[in-house]
């Protein structure tokens, strides 16, 4: 994909670029991201901006040399949206705060009138002013309707008017409450929309309903005649209802990411002058120190200073079970303290903890733009003035060519540009992709930006490296074979009381398998190491020997019987250990590197959605082979040096394939850039997480099919939303414009017009929802509630 579509870090000392997630709250509807986006592009020093209406941010990439936070939050400001600065919660940092800044005063946000002057305004907030403005409209638009020709004509009411007023006036008075206060979000809208030189949504509720009203307006003023209070108040009416249930259901899109916000603590605990004082997390300093009880939420990243207990990482790195912690172990911010107290060095706070970091990850794809959500937001502008043009088309039209009265002509208009209004088309892969990604979040995996979902969609085959990826990166006994007058429990007992003293990985595996079977090792005396052999030890007062071949040569050691097996085990790529007693072969070990326990079930998987899994790896091709063959993996790439794992990518992709590359390690990442899509195991280096475009935090390989799965249903779920989108304007625009009114008598009324316009984006954010449906494979407890 192109580098453009990249996600780009927060900037650094000396570094030109940065980027940021802004939470820019007040956007009623998704065709207003454009007036944010028109601004800030404009401004000095902003590079790129692009802005989600479903989860209320904006991902601006600016150059700090030119401008800085609070100068990008004075410009969305400008735009008449509120903004909170970083898109963290509260409870974490200052949002306004720069690297090396203290904390200042945040500017008041501008005095717009609507829900996007309140400042921290929530989805939640936004739904119930929507609500009231829609209630107000409902009440006062019932009784124009009453007293209007259509309730005469239609329904056959003849009301008496009060107060002996004319009925125009009547429904003028009734309708004031209405454009004076549940239409001013209209107008405030186009305003801001203006000023940015922009087109968008606001505009065309705000020129039908203003177009109905005024001209009413001046036909009650002149004395009388046929007036369309009804029309713009039940409009109003029919569109703030569609305000309302659009943001009450665009709400649930981002649960995933508010669930990660709320992870971590408001309140911290701070030894003070050698006594703990609860201080809100947003103080914590790096450098404090940090008083955790059992059971209490650690409030920043740090190093133990002091005490021991078990801490559940879970939420943050995907691993099941707590991890020991102990004097100068690392702990991540949001982890749960298990049993011990401990005393952290805060070293990360705010916006740069762990947290935080995943946070802005899964914020900037949700914000970032897919080609096909590129290609419509740029029709949704055109179509804004396709709906003017076409409105004063209509009206041209019906007047000059036509015997219609201007009140005939002036319904088809205002109908116009209320039905092609763009709202659906700008919501169809936004809401998708925001679903996308928190559902992906949910599970531990972590799509960089939109690209990388639809890429996810379109893959084909899956490169895995093994190990670190197939494999634990980490030795494991696999037999162990006795020979005669000996049995497997004396073989490991002996060798583990030798491999006990040693630092050795292939001794530590030994050990490791020991203690799992529970067998005790007796004490060794008069230990010697023998660098690139082995060991040899004294053990009950025998000798015992333990290392490769060439060990048990020098001690002559024939290994008889033995000697076939062990160039059997060989062969099939494991290292074979030899354990003699006082010159006499006592058996054989054999070691592997330890397959992962899922994945084979992961191959399994992606082989049901119909890709080639590939294992690429430096090891010798029986190693590979073996793995392989117990995984039922289509095609292994072995001996290959690290420099040649790109060129072995770009092989496969010459061939037609479409390739994901799986990897953990530094010599992964030229691999990792190469592939169609990067895909990098959490626990890996720094490098080929910054250079992937996916990040499965759990480790576990089975999250490489739920990814391609959730690309995959994602990319559906928005061709879903644009074909709708489109389907539903090019149908409805004929029949809005009265084209088949002299024919059929089919004629569609602004207010319906409004109910069907919102009904559609309601329709596309649903859709999108339904995602959350999704079937995936089970995932182990912990990592469900991340």
């Amino acid at each position: 994909m192109a580098d453009s579509d990249r996600a780009e870090r927060p900037a650094g000392p000396g570094q030109e670029h940065g980027t940021v997630v802004l939470d820019v709250t007040g956007m009623l509807r998704a065709s207003q991201q454009s007036t944010v986006t028109a601004v800030l592009r404009r401004r000095p020093g902003v590079r790129r901006a692009e802005v989600n209406p479903v989860t209320q941010t904006a991902t601006v990439t600016y150059d700090p040399r030119r401008t800085s936070l609070a100068q990008l939050r004075h410009w969305v400001e400008e735009c008449g949206y509120h903004c909170a600065g970083q898109s963290v919660p509260s409870h974490l940092c200052d949002p306004l705060m720069e690297p090396g800044q203290s904390q200042a005063p945040a500017p008041e946000p501008a005095n717009e009138p609507g829900p996007a002057a309140e400042p921290g305004v929530s989805m939640a907030a936004m739904a119930a002013d929507m609500r009231n403005r829609f209630l107000v409209a409902l009440l006062f638009s019932i009784p124009v309707l009453l007293w209007s020709p259509i309730a005469e004509n239609v329904l056959g009411l003849h009301l008496p008017v009060p107060f002996g007023l004319r009925q125009d006036v009547w429904a003028l008075l009734l309708s004031l409450p209405v454009i004076f206060y549940s239409c001013t979000v209209f107008f405030t809208g186009a305003l801001r929309a203006l000023r940015a030189r922009t087109l968008d949504m606001m505009i065309l509720v705000s020129v039908a309903v203003a177009a109905g009203w005024l001209y009413s307006l001046v036909v009650t003023l002149t004395g009388g005649g046929d007036v369309f209070y009804e029309a713009a108040t039940v409009l109003a009416a029919f569109v703030l209802l569609g305000h309302w249930l659009e943001v009450r259901s665009r709400g649930g899109a981002n649960d995933a990411v508010h669930a990660l916000l709320d992870l971590a603590p408001p309140k911290a605990l701070v030894i003070r002058d050698g006594r703990p004082v609860e201080i809100a997390t947003s103080e914590v300093a790096a450098g404090d120190l940090l008083l955790v009880r059992p059971g209490a939420k650690i409030a920043a990243d740090g190093t133990v200073e002091e005490g021991e207990s078990d801490v559940d990482e879970s939420m943050v790195t995907g691993e099941s079970l707590p991890v020991p912690k102990a004097p100068g172990s690392t702990v991540i911010g949001a982890g749960i303290n298990a049993n011990g107290t401990l005393r952290i060095r805060a070293t990360e706070v705010g916006a740069d903890t762990a947290l935080a970091r995943i946070v802005r990850l899964v914020q900037e794809a949700q914000n970032s733009k897919a080609p096909g959500q590129r290609l419509a937001d740029r029709a949704a502008f055109w179509l804004v003035l396709v709906a003017l043009v076409g409105g004063l088309l209509t009206l041209a039209f019906w007047l000059l060519f036509t015997d219609r009265p201007l009140g005939t002509a002036v319904l088809f208009a205002i109908t116009v540009v209320v039905i092609t209004c763009p709202d659906a088309l700008g919501l169809a892969t936004p809401t998708a992709i925001t679903v996308g990604t928190g559902l992906g979040a949910a599970r531990g995996v972590l799509f960089k930006n939109a690209g990388a979902l639809e890429t996810a969609a379109r893959i084909r085959t899956v490169v895995m490296d093994k190990t670190g990826t197939l494999t634990r990166g980490r030795p494991e006994v696999t037999a162990v074979v006795p020979a005669t007058g000996y049995d497997e429990n004396t073989v490991l007992s002996l060798t583990a009381a030798v491999e006990r003293e040693s630092g050795h990985p292939l001794a530590e595996a030994v050990v490791r398998h020991a203690e799992q079977r529970h067998i005790t090792a007796p004490d060794a005396r008069r230990f010697e190491n023998l660098p690139g052999h082995g060991a040899v030890a004294e053990v009950d007062g025998h000798r015992v020997v333990v290392g490769n071949p060439r060990l048990a040569d020098r001690e002559g050691i024939d290994l008889a019987d033995l000697a076939a097996r062990r160039d059997a085990l060989a062969a099939t790529g494991h290292t074979v250990v030899v354990i003699g007693v006082d010159g006499r072969p006592a058996g054989l070990i054999a070691l592997a590197d330890a397959v992962r326990e899922t994945s084979a079930e992961a191959v399994t998987a992606l082989h049901d959605l119909g890709i080639e899994v590939v294992m690429l790896t430096g090891d010798h091709r029986a190693t590979a082979e073996r793995i392989a063959g117990r995984l039922g993996i289509d095609t292994v790439i072995a001996d290959v040096l690290p420099e040649d794992k790109a060129a072995k990518i770009a092989e496969l992709q010459q061939q037609g394939h479409r390739v994901a590359m799986v990897g953990d390690g530094i010599n992964d990442a030229p691999a990792l850039a190469r592939a169609d899509l990067g895909i990098a195991i959490g626990t890996g280096t720094d490098i080929a997480i910054e250079t992937a475009e996916l990040v499965l935090m759990r480790s576990d390989p089975l999250d490489v099919p739920t990814a391609l799965r959730i690309g995959r249903a994602t990319v559906h779920k928005m061709r879903q939303n644009l074909g709708w989108a489109i389907g539903y304007n090019a149908l409805a625009l004929p029949i809005a414009a009265g084209v088949f009114e002299p024919l059929t008598g089919l004629v569609l009324r602004p207010e319906i017009a409004a109910l069907t316009m919102s009904g559609s984006s309601i329709i596309v954010a649903v859709n999108a929802l339904a995602l959350k449906r999704l079937r995936l494979p089970d995932a182990p407890g912990p990592a469900r509630g991340r």
